[in-house]
């Protein structure tokens, strides 16, 4: 599958995340693309006992770190190396759970109901928002929050396609924050909240940062 095997070759460059971030914590929730910037975990609410799905969790960092504060975890990544990291990495945590799949095939399969569905320049950024956004919303409980983030596009780049650079297999689905407002809208969600968070000192690009409810 040329997915796959674009997002393996992704995986393999990557390097991993450190072992403490700068304030000394083993884990920590990373919404953008630079170490220690940005918001927190504290967007989602309060996570203890709350079931969480991250779409395109890698190697498992930020679910750790929700676990950690009691979160119900299930990590779902379409790139079979990453489970291996994933399990090794975080594998002694309680309350977290890792699967390898495409997101739209882990959705339409599962049974599972969920509080909270982030994705951090995951799927929600690679993959149809007409099949997507219908089978999140399916599986989010009444009342349920959809966070993800992504690179914003670049003047003259918003339309619905292009390649990421790294894995040249994918399509990416670079909206504005208007422009998701209204997508997400659409297919029935509310209370949605788009922005841009301002770059680091030095950088140029910020993140796009989305939160909708069910």
């Amino acid at each position: 599958m040329e997915a796959v095997d674009a997002w393996e070759r992704y995986a393999r460059r990557r390097t991993p995340r450190r072992e403490f971030n700068a304030s000394g914590a083993r884990t920590w929730l990373n919404w953008t693309q630079y170490p220690d910037h940005g918001p927190d975990e504290s967007i989602l609410g309060d996570v203890q006992c709350r079931s969480v799905l991250e779409l395109g969790c890698g190697t498992g960092c930020n679910l750790a770190h929700l676990s950690t504060l009691g979160a119900i975890c299930t990590g779902v990544d379409i790139a079979p190396s990453q489970l291996k990291k994933a399990v090794t990495r975080w594998g002694h945590l309680p309350r977290l759970t890792f699967h390898t799949a495409e997101a739209t095939d882990y959705l339409s399969c599962t049974a599972g109901q969920f509080d909270v569905v982030l994705s951090v320049f995951g799927p929600v950024w690679f993959t149809d928002p007409a099949q997507l956004l219908p089978l999140i919303r399916k599986r989010l409980s009444p009342g349920g929050v959809l966070a993800f983030s992504h690179k914003p596009p670049t003047a003259g780049g918003v339309q619905p396609t292009g390649t990421l650079r790294e894995a040249r297999a994918v399509t990416r689905w670079d909206h504005t924050p208007r422009e998701w407002s209204a997508v997400l809208t659409s297919f029935g969600f509310s209370d949605i909240r788009a922005e841009i968070i301002s770059p680091p000192a030095g950088k140029d690009t910020g993140t796009l940062l989305v939160k909708a409810y069910t």
